[in-house]
């Protein structure tokens, strides 16, 4: 089943209020985890504007402002990263892209949205159970990376959500602090750069609806710059927790929701 019967199109979605507003929403949300606020923001992005067209729409869309905030992160993190985990996990995670690309691209719109729904729970079990995950004797191996890499690239690909995988692994590392956020931003800068060749083979970029939302671009440095004012004012555990919950919410209602026709 391809994925034509899901394409929306200029004339369906770029005329709704509700669209302006989600979508603007979303690149705010993009541009405050990029200030620091952290990745649940970015996270929530996807399900967000699967409310107002199919998920595979939503990842398309999503993807150009990912890139465009990845170019202020990476100008704040410069070099900092560790090119060795880079290499190592570059490989699997360019196949992990190319089969979340195909399932994006074949998948009826119902299940895709129970896949993200799944996705964004798994996220959040993550977030509540890191540092257990985190509390016992590791000896690291190569293929612990390739298998990280791999996860994290179909999960990226099906909901942008290939963050947990690849944190799990890289805190594992010991990295200090500044190498570990200057790695996971280029990573995930060269990863979305990778998504987009295969989203356009499988026809689901739509340039018209990419240019009609162009406009909201100057929100991502705003997001940024507001991020990085808030982190040093708010209690960022008890804000995680809020978006914690709201994500809870929306993967159960992607799971428990009934299909559209």
């Amino acid at each position: 089943m391809g994925s034509s019967f899901r394409r929306l199109g200029l004339a369906d979605i770029s005329m709704s209020t509700t669209f302006f507003v989600i979508v603007a929403f979303v690149a705010l949300l993009i541009g405050l985890s990029k200030g620091g606020l952290g990745a649940v923001l970015a996270v929530i992005s996807t399900p967000l504007l699967s409310q107002v067209m199919p998920v595979a729409d939503a990842i398309s869309l999503a993807l150009p402002l990912l890139i465009i905030a990845d170019l202020f992160a990476l100008r704040v993190y410069w070099r900092k990263w560790n090119l060795h985990y880079i290499k190592l996990l570059l490989p699997t995670s360019i196949i992990g892209i190319i089969i979340g690309t195909a399932l994006l691209a074949n998948l009826p719109d119902h299940l895709l949205r129970i896949l993200l729904g799944i996705f964004v729970l798994l996220f959040v079990a993550y977030r509540l159970l890191a540092d257990r995950l985190l509390n016992f004797d590791y000896q690291p191996h190569d293929w612990h990376g390739y298998i990280a890499g791999g996860v994290a690239g179909a999960g990226s690909a099906v909901a942008n959500v290939g963050g947990p995988p690849f944190t799990i692994y890289l805190l594992l590392q010991n990295l200090p602090p500044l190498t570990f956020v200057g790695t996971t931003t280029l990573y995930f800068a060269v990863i979305n750069v990778l998504k987009v060749p295969p989203l356009i083979v499988a026809g689901l970029m739509d340039w018209n609806v990419l240019l009609s939302v162009i406009w909201v671009i100057p929100l991502l440095p705003l997001g940024v710059w507001i991020g990085g004012k808030l982190i040093k004012r708010i209690n960022q555990r008890n804000f995680e927790r809020l978006m914690l919950a709201a994500l809870t919410f929306t993967g159960l209602y992607l799971l428990l929701a009934p299909p559209t026709s």
